[in-house]
């Protein structure tokens, strides 16, 4: 069975991209890794699991050239420091976010839901809310026209 969409992008392989960015970027956060290798680490999975290779790489190379000005846009819908975000729910902030301000092709509603299923399935227990929060706002100032329209 075709998964596909017209355009072309498989929304399942989509989803096993961000879960496995989500571990890649954990990575890179405790052993301080670059995005180089931490892809090298997770190619072993693409055998097992078939997932959009490309979008993976997207993510995790634009997480790992783009953290600090990840971090300085998230920092105004954060109630503390970003290092003082849960790992978990920073790596998928950060990936979230990069999807928001980089990957304009990615409607905001996409970005946001599954950013919650990646939490829900790998964070812990309530931080899916707190993910929600910081990205329904950001989504609503970085992607203002996008969030309007799908209001009316």
């Amino acid at each position: 069975m075709n998964r596909q969409r017209r355009d072309g992008i498989d929304p399942v392989a989509r989803s096993r991209a961000r879960r496995r960015a989500l571990q890649a970027v954990y990575a890179m956060q405790l052993s301080g890794v670059d995005a180089k290798n931490a892809i090298a680490q997770f190619a072993h999975e693409q055998a097992r699991e078939p997932a959009d290779l490309v979008y993976f790489e997207d993510l995790v190379r634009g997480v790992g050239g783009h953290h600090r000005e990840l971090d300085a846009a998230l920092a105004p819908f954060l109630d503390r420091n970003v290092e003082e975000v849960d790992a978990i729910e920073r790596a998928m902030l950060r990936i979230a976010a990069y999807e928001l301000l980089h990957r304009l092709d990615v409607p905001y509603r996409v970005v946001i839901d599954e950013a919650l299923n990646t939490v829900k399935r790998f964070g812990s227990e309530h931080g899916h809310t707190y993910v929600n929060g910081v990205l329904d706002r950001a989504a609503a100032e970085w992607r203002s026209a996008e969030a309007q329209g799908a209001r009316r």
